[in-house]
């Protein structure tokens, strides 16, 4: 029987490495993204592994894009087995005195927004399903609330901490897990401004790690196949930390 992984920006980072994972493990990926040069790449990244890939460009953070997509997925596909909601991301830093309202509205929609519309309209496909799960993405700054001008990227992947918990409570009936995962600091183009601002800060970083490194995409993909398979089957409503200790410093 075909499985159907449905990932969202996808075209690189962690997203990517999970598309890798589970089509590696027999899922055939649905990939998101906005960036159709990237997803050109990602493309040819996912066929010469021989994994079965399709892509559908859209804005997970525009409504209508969302419902006229998964129409459109919906005229493929019967059902969907896996849903990761992967597409976010920091946005730009600001402090709260200085920071204007279109700021804080587009890290909330890229964070949280996003997360809604995208399961919202996945919820009919995932009842097809015999085994669905989603896996959400918050961070540890959904925890200790970020960092320097990153106060609301932190307030919107805990809420997403909220949501996960709140779906998989509205979505048990239907026997859909939801769960999610919160990465620490994990070595992806999500760091490169700082790098090229500043190597020696964002090599810095480590010290707060207990495992001293940052952790790698593969280290975060290998937990979300776990979460979706049949090994985590009793598992919902989780936030499973990927930090490598960065939370206990």
């Amino acid at each position: 029987m075909n499985r159907y992984a449905l990932i969202t920006g996808g075209t690189g980072g962690i997203g990517l490495e999970t598309a890798k994972n589970l089509g590696q493990n027999g899922y055939k990926i649905i990939l998101n993204g906005i960036d159709e040069a990237q997803a050109e790449t990602a493309l040819k990244t996912l066929k010469d592994c021989n994994i079965d890939v399709d892509f559908y460009l859209f804005d997970v953070t525009n409504e209508q894009q969302v419902i006229d997509s998964f129409k459109k997925i919906s005229d493929t596909y019967d059902k969907i087995d896996v849903l990761v909601n992967n597409a976010g991301g920091l946005g730009g830093r600001s402090r709260f005195e200085d920071m204007e309202t279109s700021f804080y509205r587009k890290v909330m929609a890229l964070n949280l927004d996003s997360v809604f519309y995208v399961t919202r309209a996945a919820i009919p496909l995932l009842k097809k399903s015999d085994a669905p799960s989603i896996v959400n993405f918050t961070s540890i700054a959904g925890w200790n609330s970020g960092g320097p001008g990153a106060g609301i990227y932190g307030a919107s992947k805990a809420a997403v901490t909220t949501l996960t918990r709140a779906l998989a409570k509205d979505l048990a009936e239907y026997g859909i897990r939801v769960n999610a995962v919160s990465p620490g600091t994990i070595d992806t183009p999500f760091h490169q401004a700082t790098k090229e601002k500043d190597i020696n800060l964002f090599n810095s970083w480590k010290k707060n790690i207990l495992l001293q490194r940052f952790g790698q995409p593969s280290e975060v993909a290998s937990v979300i196949e776990f979460l979706v398979s049949e090994k985590a089957s009793f598992l919902t409503g989780e936030i499973i930390q990927i930090n490598g200790g960065q939370a206990f410093i």
